[in-house]
């Protein structure tokens, strides 16, 4: 098996202790690669070097075109390493290698190429003063930011958040998740060789509690926090910024609700509808899990979601024609586990799907389950659909909104009022119509309730990555 450590200050290394763990190859459930495994005195490591790198190096005080020829460098050599870069994502954690791929490396190339362009044209303002004076913003660089990214979508989250901290100037120490740590550290590795100072992104693997997830976000030489997770871990890392007065961005889980009204296209309600559940085996945070159907189309669009789930297919997810791998790790398919073997307990049916072999669980749809249910209250995390009928536009409302989650919803009409009318009414951070997951990146990104805290995106995230500063001059001077 191949080794793969933290990157620090420009080098590969192991952990101080030598301490390592196995990343697990979820489909054939057995170790494919080792993995340094961080404590608090490699956190610390990461952190000072990117402290000197802040305080004493070239990249913050680049030009903003400069420190974009080398994202966009970075960028290039995410796109002629697609294969590697995809495959590992797919060892790591079981996503189909089309996704992990064809999709995840692409994207998070376009993250480091968007944010490169958006920090050199983006615009501050000026403030004209009737006093004689002029004043206008600048916006700096925050300093140390702490990137921790979760482990379904580890490449393409992790550019996410490491992208325009890069552009802006700061310096980051990128914590992955111990399910899916292998891409991070290749990603450093080119980092480096697309000419980033050393010192300017460093990774540095390991568990949270107790471990470096918690060394991090409790370090006091930590400007930033952005996390994207489970809420009750961004509950536990708000509570550890507030001891610092660290500023936090926290994008957590979702219970995506789907509304499908009776004028809907059919045909392309189904088609996006099961791609947001089942995409990633349904390990997704944005996963339209809740469906909500108008009564009169109900029985019709049951009978074809069925059967599209019904056709999927399932398998060895290094094989190009599989849609559905196993669930990332086995702690994980046995959380999932426990919600397929309890819907009829909760008062639900199982119209197709179930346990599949290995940690597998197969396109699962479940129908007459109780709105109180944990399966239509708690975030799954995997290939389980609950679909319900409704008959009013104002019952569809309020069972989209009936949820301690706000982080995305959908809605599926062709009447164009009520696609602004319920758009406007859904208590989410996105709202798609008649789509699922198409993105801009100017547009803010993030969720309300336990959804999370705050906005990333455009300039929203110049906006978390940077100091804002106003300069006041006095102009009426001779």
């Amino acid at each position: 098996m191949d080794f793969y450590g933290h990157v620090i200050d420009g080098e590969e290394v192991p952990s101080a202790d030598g301490a390592e763990f196995d990343s697990i190859d979820p489909y054939r459930r057995e170790p494919w690669a080792r993995v340094a495994l961080g404590s608090a005195t490699d956190v610390d490591r990461a952190v000072r070097a990117a402290r000197r790198a802040f305080d004493e190096g070239p990249w913050p005080r680049m030009g903003l075109a400069e420190r974009g020829a080398v994202l966009h460098r970075l960028a290039d050599l995410l796109e002629r390493n697609a294969e590697e870069m995809g495959l590992s994502d797919t060892r790591d954690m079981g996503k189909p290698i089309t996704q992990s791929r064809d999709n995840d490396v692409f994207r998070s190339a376009a993250n480091l190429r968007f944010f490169a362009d958006h920090a050199r044209l983006s615009t501050a303002e000026t403030l004209p003063m009737d006093s004689g004076h002029h004043a206008y913003t600048r916006f700096e660089p925050a300093g140390v930011v702490a990137a921790i990214a979760p482990w379904n979508y580890p490449l393409m989250l992790a550019t996410w958040k490491v992208a325009p901290a890069l552009a802006w100037g700061n310096t980051v120490v990128l914590k992955p998740a111990e399910d899916s740590p292998v891409s991070a550290t290749k990603l450093a590795r080119l980092a480096l060789e697309a000419g980033m100072p050393p010192g300017v992104l460093n990774v540095v693997h390991g568990r949270g509690p107790d471990s470096a997830g918690q060394a991090l976000t409790e370090h006091p030489g930590i400007d930033r926090i952005t996390f994207t997770g489970a809420s009750s871990t961004g509950r536990v890392i708000a509570r550890a910024a507030a001891a610092n007065l660290v500023p936090v961005s926290l994008e957590l889980g979702g219970k995506g609700a789907n509304v499908v009204f009776a004028d809907a296209d059919l045909a392309n309600a189904v088609e996006w509808s099961i791609k947001a559940v089942y995409t990633n085996t349904g390990q997704v945070c944005l996963a339209g899990s809740r469906i909500y159907v108008q009564r009169p189309i109900y029985e019709e669009f049951l009978a074809r979601f069925v059967a599209a789930a019904e056709a999927m297919v399932i398998g060895d997810p290094c094989d190009a024609a599989t849609q559905i791998g196993p669930l990332a790790s086995e702690q994980h398919y046995r959380k999932v586990r426990g919600y397929v073997e309890t819907v009829e307990s909760a008062g639900g049916k199982i119209l197709t799907g179930g346990l599949g072999d290995g940690w597998t669980v197969r396109p699962t749809v479940v129908v007459d389950m109780p709105q109180t249910a944990p399966h239509c209250t708690e975030e799954i995390f995997g290939p389980l659909v609950v679909i319900s009928p409704f008959d009013t536009e104002q019952e569809a409302v309020e069972l989209a909104n009936n949820t301690r989650y706000g982080l995305n919803a959908m809605v599926f009409t062709e009447n164009l009022h009520r696609a602004h009318r319920v758009s406007a009414r859904l208590r989410a951070g996105t709202v798609w119509v008649n789509c699922f997951f198409i993105r801009d990146l100017r547009a803010p990104f993030g969720g309300v309730g336990d959804s999370g805290v705050g906005r990333e995106g455009g300039s929203f995230s110049r906006e978390f990555f940077t100091e804002p500063k106003a300069v006041i001059i006095d102009v009426k001077r001779d």
